[in-house]
C-alpha cells in the first residue's frame, strides 16, 4: 500500500482492482433485448475483457477470483439521470431539503451517494447541487458512490423554478448563485447567461440545466410560465456548445419543451404534459427526455403529505396525473428517455420506485434501457457504460431473476440485487460468494 504511486500525498490511493472470472452466468443484453445463457465474464483491471461461451474465452490472467454464478444474471450497472445530491435527507419540510447550511448538506452527501451505489445505481446524473470536489472526491475514492455527472448550479431567471425566495424577500442587486440556495445560480440577460454557463463550465459541469418552465417545488411562479428569452436560450446553447457539451431543460408543458428545443436545448427533463406532435419533433430531433414520475408520486402519497408547502401540493397533484399518459406518448414517438428520479431530502430512498411507475406503461426492456444504454449515450459515453460488453467498464449488477421478464425486480434490491460492481470493485453484496473489495485500506507508514 505505501509504495503506490500518489498515495503519500492521496492516503487514500487503493491498488488496481483484482481481476475477476464469473460463470454459468446470464448476462443481460441490452442491446438485443436478450440473455446470453451460461456465458463467462473475464473483468480485467476494471474493465470487461471477455464476454461469452466459456469455450472460446481466452486464457485468463492468473490470479482471478472466480465466481460462480449458478445462473444468476449480471445487468449492466443502472444510471440515473436525474439526481440532486445536495437535497440531502434530515428535514422534515422541502424548503430545508434546499435551504440548509453548506456543511451540513456537503456532510450528508456521502452518505446519500453510498445508499444509491449500493442499490445498482453506478452512475448519476446531477442536475443542480453537486459540485466538482464530490465528484473526485469520489472518483478518487475517498468514499464510495457512483460516478457523477454535474451541471453544477442550475440556471434560472429572476423568480424562476431556481429562485427559492418567497415573495417578500429582497430582490438582488445582480445575478450570481443565491446565498441560501444550492441548487440554482440566477441569471438575467444574454451577458449574464453567458457568463454563468462559463462559469459552471470552469467550476467543472459536465453539461449544463437550465429552469424553462415554473416547477412544483418554487414559490413565485406557475407550472405554466416560460422562463428565458429565445436570447437566453441561444447564447446558454452556444456557450455549451463551444466548450463541447450541451444544455437539458426543466419544462413541463407543450409551449415550455418547444421554447428550449427550437432554440437548441438537447434535453428534457419531466415533460409531463407533452404531447404526440411535440414528442415526434423530439424524436426528430433526437432530444431526450429524462421523465421523473416517482418524486411526485411520493409528495403526493400520506407519508410525505407535509413535506410540501400547500402551494406545492397543487401543482403536483396536476403533474402526477399527467405523468404516466407522458410516458406512453413518448414511447408511442420513438423518443429515447432516461431513467430520473429527482427525489428530494428523505424521499431518495424511494430511489427505485420509477421502476415500478414506468413499467406500467413501457416493457421491461424499454425500461431497463432507459437506465443503461439511454443515459450513456446522453452523456457521450455510449463506447464505455451501459452495457456488459469488451472494453467497457465493469458496471455490474447481479439479480437472482431476470429484469428483462419483470424489470421491478430492481425496485427490491434487498431480496434481488445480490451485487453492485462498479469499475471491478464489488461495493455491496447480499450473497456469501461474492466478497465486498471496494473499501478504502489502511494506509501502513
Amino acid at each position: 500500500m505505501s509504495n503506490l504511486p500518489g498515495s503519500d500525498i492521496k492516503p487514500w490511493t487503493r491498488p488496481a482492482p483484482k481481476g475477476y472470472k464469473f460463470i454459468k452466468a446470464n448476462i443481460v443484453d441490452v442491446t438485443s433485448g436478450t440473455i446470453k445463457e451460461n456465458s463467462t465474464l473475464l473483468i480485467v483491471e476494471g474493465k470487461i475483457a471477455y464476454v461469452g461461451p466459456e469455450s472460446s474465452a481466452p486464457a485468463s490472467p492468473t490470479g482471478l477470483e472466480t465466481v460462480d454464478c449458478q445462473g444468476k444474471y449480471l445487468s449492466p450497472g443502472l444510471f440515473d439521470a436525474h439526481v440532486h445530491l445536495c437535497a440531502v435527507p434530515g428535514f422534515s419540510d422541502l424548503s430545508k431539503a434546499f435551504g440548509n447550511p453548506n456543511d451540513v448538506h456537503l456532510l450528508r452527501q456521502p452518505y446519500t451517494a453510498s445508499q444509491m451505489l449500493h442499490r445498482g445505481f453506478t452512475s448519476i446524473r446531477d442536475c443542480g447541487g453537486a459540485q466538482l470536489a464530490l465528484k473526485e472526491a469520489i472518483e478518487d475514492g475517498v468514499f464510495p458512490g457512483p460516478r457523477v455527472f454535474i451541471s453544477g448550479h442550475a440556471l434560472s431567471q429572476f423568480g424562476g423554478h431556481g429562485d427559492l425566495r418567497g415573495p417578500h424577500e429582497p430582490t438582488e442587486c445582480c445575478g450570481g448563485t443565491h446565498s441560501n440556495n444550492h441548487l440554482g445560480r440566477m441569471c438575467n440577460g444574454v451577458p449574464e447567461c453567458m457568463a454563468a454557463v462559463r462559469e459552471e463550465i470552469r467550476c467543472g459541469a459536465d453539461f449544463i440545466k437550465i429552469m424553462g418552465s415554473g416547477g412544483v417545488a418554487s414559490p413565485t411562479d406557475k407550472l405554466e410560465h416560460l422562463q428565458f428569452t429565445s436570447a437566453e436560450i441561444q447564447a446558454m446553447v452556444e456557450c455549451a456548445d463551444n466548450a463541447g457539451t450541451f444544455v437539458t431543460a426543466h419544462a413541463y408543458t407543450v409551449k415550455a419543451i418547444r421554447h428550449c428545443i427550437d432554440n437548441g436545448v438537447r434535453g428534457i427533463e419531466h415533460g409531463n404534459f407533452v404531447d404526440p406532435p411535440t414528442a415526434k419533433l423530439m424524436a426528430e430531433k433526437g432530444v431526450y427526455l429524462t421523465p421523473t414520475l416517482i418524486t411526485y408520486a411520493q409528495m403526493a402519497s400520506e407519508k410525505w403529505k407535509n413535506f410540501l408547502p400547500i402551494e406545492s401540493q397543487i401543482k403536483n397533484t396536476t403533474v402526477l396525473k399527467s405523468g404516466l399518459e407522458a410516458l406512453r406518448i413518448a414511447s408511442e414517438a420513438g423518443v429515447t428517455m432516461c431513467y430520473g428520479s429527482d427525489l428530494l431530502g428523505p424521499l431518495g430512498s424511494a430511489q427505485t420506485h420509477e421502476f415500478a411507475l414506468r413499467a406500467q406503461v413501457l416493457t421491461s426492456l424499454e425500461v431497463l434501457r432507459s437506465a443503461t444504454i439511454n443515459p450513456a449515450k446522453m452523456m457521450g459515453c455510449v463506447s464505455e457504460l451501459g452495457q456488459i460488453k469488451e472494453g467497457f467498464r465493469a458496471d455490474v449488477v447481479v439479480l437472482n431473476k431476470n429484469p428483462l421478464e419483470d424489470v421491478t425486480v430492481f425496485d427490491r434490491p434487498d431480496e434481488h440485487v445480490l451485487g453492485v460492481m462498479k469499475d471491478g470493485r464489488i461495493y455491496k453484496s447480499r450473497w456469501l460468494d461474492l466478497v465486498e473489495d471496494g473499501h478504502i485500506p489502511v494506509k501502513v507508514q
